[in-house]
């Protein structure tokens, strides 16, 4: 592609590099300059416009894009994605409905290193969406580029990304209560899980409230509906044997591992009962506010297993956001 400054007659079939307000009307940037458009610039005393011309071989900006776009999601209905019409060299990429981000992200590096005119910006590796989400956008920086370059990054990165569908569709939730608990903590932990859920299309289909015993967490466990199985405690969690890992245990099931390196979140199990996974959830959860059993329950939610080496490696970006209305924050107030 060739760009600069060239005299107005010869600059028919050319693309603007940069709008023109004119007196007839704007002429905005990335137009093919007709002989209207001459016309109109020169009844202004233009005499010279910065323009982009496209060399043998090379695409324009909008062609590029739709062809990567295309490459990377060739399956729209298998990968949970919606593309966009080409636009200004973009093209965006749209969940088609809610689950998490799936990326091969060595392949989307190798895309973004084949020339600096083309590339792809995404969310972070699952990273949870709903149904409209953004979450791609190719976009072409120059007016043109290399057809051989864009048919490189196409064979790169092809089906490089996806949005995995939630295939977990209901849960239950065990709440305990201990003496003199006030009766508004479940209530709010009952209503902020279920909206938590509802955010990824899953149902809460039932809710028990039970003693923090032992065996009656056991006994509800045991008759709890549900894909998945959720307990959140009105003592936390402090061990890997303490009441609510134990009635796991009781009722048949495993505990995986207690305690990840997420911040709010620390206090999370992870274990399986009658063949479903159970989340003992940290008091964090009682917030709307992001925690580390977001991420856990997202991915569950989704089909993947989780296990102790992925929870360890959360670690990296696990300092989230503080809850004010924590009991004990991570910095004492001054």
């Amino acid at each position: 592609m060739r760009f600069g400054p060239v005299p107005l007659d010869q600059a028919l079939g050319a693309i603007l590099a940069h709008s023109h307000p004119g007196g007839e009307g704007r002429l905005r940037k990335g137009r093919v300059l007709e002989p209207g458009d001459l016309a109109i610039l020169a009844s202004e005393g233009v005499a010279e416009v910065v323009v982009a011309r496209l060399e043998p071989g090379d695409l324009d900006e909008n062609a590029a894009a739709a062809r990567l776009a295309h490459a990377l999601v060739p399956d729209p209905d298998a990968q949970g994605l919606q593309r966009s019409a080409a636009f200004t060299g973009r093209v965006n990429l749209n969940a088609m409905g809610p689950g998490i981000v799936e990326l091969d992200v060595a392949a989307i590096h190798a895309l973004n290193l084949v020339d600096p005119a083309i590339t792809l910006a995404t969310l972070p590796q699952h990273c949870r969406v709903t149904a409209g989400t953004l979450v791609g956008t190719v976009k072409i920086i120059s007016y043109g580029v290399v057809g051989a370059a864009v048919a490189r990054a196409c064979q790169i990165a092809a089906a490089a990304l996806r949005v995995r569908p939630v295939v977990l569709r209901s849960a239950g939730l065990i709440l305990t209560a201990v003496p003199g608990q006030d009766p508004k903590l479940n209530a709010k932990g009952r209503r902020v899980i279920g909206a938590r859920l509802a955010a990824l299309g899953m149902e809460l289909v039932e809710v028990c409230e039970v003693a923090h015993d032992e065996a009656a967490v056991a006994a509800a466990l045991r008759d709890l509906r549900g894909d998945m199985a959720l307990i959140l405690t009105g003592s936390a969690t402090s061990d890997l044997y303490d009441t609510a890992p134990q009635a796991v245990r009781r009722a048949g099931g495993q505990v995986a591992r207690f305690g990840m390196p997420v911040d709010p979140g620390n206090l999370l199990f992870l274990g399986e009962q009658a063949g479903r996974p159970v989340v003992g959830l940290p008091g964090c959860a009682r917030s709307p506010a992001l925690n580390g059993a977001d991420w856990v329950l997202e991915r569950l939610a989704c089909g993947l297993a989780v296990t102790g080496e992925e929870i360890a490696a959360m670690g990296v970006g696990g300092l989230l956001k503080e809850i004010p209305s924590r009991p004990q924050l991570r910095e004492p107030a001054p």
